[in-house]
């Protein structure tokens, strides 16, 4: 069960709430997948009747993320391994080319926003912090996405990263993996600042085929959160 440690705000729906605080939980794995999601005591743990709990598993389920048995159960899914390798398709293609746009003309000021996107990793990997750390890498690649005009595209394929974002959390862990991201993240800013779209592209494309490029070992370690492809 989810922990219940959600103050709603009172100027909006519950159920859009309890779908974020959900999602959450699931993509930093507190709820792993296979964790059972009872209705009845998600009413209880959030003070709500059962009817935005069911709004929000019902979102959830159309992310994917989330496995509904009418009148039976709902189950947090496991790791749709081909689903992850699509939506890693779909940000790669979307990425390379937001990329080559912004080293076309660089702009000093996302020069400075990315840095302490790739500044505040180094805090949060020190700490130990993986949650944050995977927030300020997603602030990284988000406000790459609104710089180059397409904000609305990164919010289309967060709707499809449900499964690939968990296998990189599941992999993050990996000795020298953090290193290698934040590596990675100064090597794209660097290209994008030096204006070299070439060399950002191919700084992406790296990056980006780190995780899959391990899956079958995150498959052997974690044979119970994923659905091999």
């Amino acid at each position: 069960m989810p922990s219940p440690k959600l103050r709603l705000d009172r100027s909006r729906h519950a159920a859009p709430q309890v779908f974020e605080h959900l999602r959450e939980q699931i993509m930093s794995l507190e709820l792993a997948p296979g964790a059972p999601l009872s209705r009845v005591t998600l009413a209880e743990a959030y003070g709500l009747s059962q009817t935005p709990i069911r709004d929000a598993l019902m979102k959830l389920a159309e992310e994917a993320l989330v496995e509904i048995y009418p009148q039976h159960t709902t189950v947090v899914s496991r790791i749709d391994i081909a689903a992850a390798r699509q939506a890693h398709f779909l940000r790669r293609s979307i990425e390379l080319e937001i990329v080559h746009v912004l080293a076309q003309q660089p702009d000093p000021l996302l020069v400075q926003r990315l840095q302490a996107s790739i500044d505040r990793q180094r805090v949060c990997h020190a700490a130990g912090q993986y949650q944050e750390f995977m927030a300020a890498d997603q602030a990284f690649h988000r406000d790459m996405h609104a710089a180059a005009g397409v904000a609305a595209l990164w919010d289309m394929e967060q709707r499809y990263s449900g499964h690939v974002d968990r296998l990189r959390r599941l992999h993050l862990p990996e000795a020298g993996k953090a290193e290698r991201i934040m590596d990675d993240h100064q090597r794209v800013l660097d290209a994008i600042a030096a204006g070299d779209a070439a060399r950002a592209q191919q700084a992406l494309r790296e990056h980006l085929s780190g995780t899959l490029s391990q899956v079958a070992e995150i498959c052997k370690r974690y044979p119970d959160y994923v659905q091999a492809d």
